[in-house]
This record gives C-alpha cells, structure tokens and sequence, in this order.
C-alpha cells in the first residue's frame, strides 16, 4: 500500500492500471487528461478526480503536471478516521467522478502538498481532514452548463479599449474569479489573461488590414497603451509586425 498522501509528477507516458484501494487525484499544477472507466476528464488546479477500487483508469499530462494523490487504505480506516462522516464519504468514493472543489477545500489541498506529508500523522489527519471536508459537499463538474465562450469574446471585444482583468469576465457570469479562471482553463486550454490577449491582437489585427488608422490608434482601440507594446505584442503572437500586415493587404492581387 503506498503512502495515504503523495506528491506526483505526471508526464506525456500514458498510465494504465487498476488498484484494490480507491484513490483521489487532486489537480496543482499542469493538466492531466484523465479516463477512468471509459469517462474523460481533465485534472487541473481546483478539481480532483476518483477513482474507485479496482477501476481501471488511465492518464498522462502531455506538458507535465503535478498532482496530489489520496491513497486510502480501506473502509475500516474511513470509519476509524470519519466516525459520523464516513458514509458520506463512502457514498462519494462508490463511483468514478470528476469534481470541483470549493475555495476553501483548493486551499487545504494547497496547504497539505506544501506539507511535510512524509510525517506519517501529518499525512493521514491530513487526510481525513480532507475526505471529512469533501463528505461535506463539493459539485460534479457534469452538473455545469458549459461556459458562454461566444457571450464572453462578445464582451471582450465589446471593451478592448478598456484595462479588461479577470475578475469583469467572471462577474459577466455570476462566477468568483477563482471558479471561473478553473473553469475557463478546463473548457478551452487557455487562460483568460491569454483569451483577452488573442482578442485583442484579433482585432488589431483586423483593424489593419480594414481600415487605414494610424497604428498608435489601433494600439489604444483594443487596449494597449502605447504603439510599441502592440507592436510587440502582434510580432510574439502573429511573427509580423503592423507594417507586414498591411503590406499583406497591398500585395493581395485585385480581384
């Protein structure tokens, strides 16, 4: 039986496997793509997945992740550990899962992999602590209605021009900024820094080859605050600088 709680690093090397004990697979750093009993899901940072005994499962980070894991020993040590807690912890470790933890529970997570976990009574209070937390609630990502992707970029390009942050996309729908950057990662592989900067130079973009603005006013309309740091920011994303773009246009043939 390996440790009750581990540090794991996970890479592109695909695992297959099934053990007699039931495991958790708390997200921290990187993705994870994860299958286990034939339902996909993607472990990052504020999820966790289960995996019940003897499931077959397997998974594999293509860019490398980090992951916490929950080995737990068995019934009698849930009962020993959770006394009033442990049905609804049971009830919870019965069947392959997804889930989205809380702020508070991510933040235990983040306490106890930042731990001397190796300490044995750290690691197994630790534990128990989390499963007790866990048996109190947390919310299966299948029951969310997928982001509005399309209702987001609109609000996006609606206010380029405006020093956009996190926080305004998540209060456009009704989430905290930390549920929504887990979400937001999990459903399109990017963060939302980098979707508002792709909105951004997009539209830039676009304003060049459409319209003949000075590129100083082009920088300020999709919200960068000098010519220079659009300029910069177009050549990182595109390889091209402003100029190319529009010598794209000129050197179109005439149709």
């Amino acid at each position: 039986m390996p440790p009750i709680l581990s540090l794991r690093h996970y890479n592109h090397d695909q695992i297959t496997h099934s053990h007699e004990h039931t495991q958790l697979v708390f997200g921290l750093r990187g993705r994870l793509d994860f299958e286990v009993d034939g339902h996909g899901s993607r472990i990052q940072q504020q999820l966790l997945a289960v995996v019940p005994s003897d499931t077959r499962h397997a998974c594999d980070s293509a860019e490398g992740s980090l992951c916490l894991v929950l080995d737990i020993p068995d019934g009698n040590w849930l009962r020993r550990q959770l006394g009033h807690h442990a049905d609804s912890a049971q009830r919870l470790l019965e069947r392959p899962a997804a889930l989205h933890l809380s702020q508070t529970q991510s933040q235990l997570v983040g306490w106890l992999a930042a731990s001397p976990i190796n300490d044995p009574i750290i690691s197994e209070q630790g534990a128990a602590l989390l499963l007790a937390s866990l048996a109190a609630g947390c919310e299966p990502i299948a029951r969310q209605h997928p982001l509005p992707i399309a209702a987001l970029q609109d609000f996006v390009d609606r206010h380029l021009s405006h020093p956009l942050e996190v926080k305004d996309l998540a209060r456009s729908v009704g989430l905290s900024v930390q549920r929504f950057h887990a979400r937001f990662v999990s459903e399109t592989g990017l963060t939302p820094q980098a979707f508002i900067r792709r909105r951004r130079l997009h539209q830039g973009r676009e304003l060049l080859l459409s319209t003949p603005l000075a590129v100083g006013e082009i920088a300020a309309r999709v919200g960068y605050a000098s010519q220079s740091a659009f300029t910069a920011a177009l050549s990182r994303q595109y390889g091209i600088t402003p100029r190319e773009v529009r010598r794209e246009t000129l050197d179109k043939p005439q149709v």
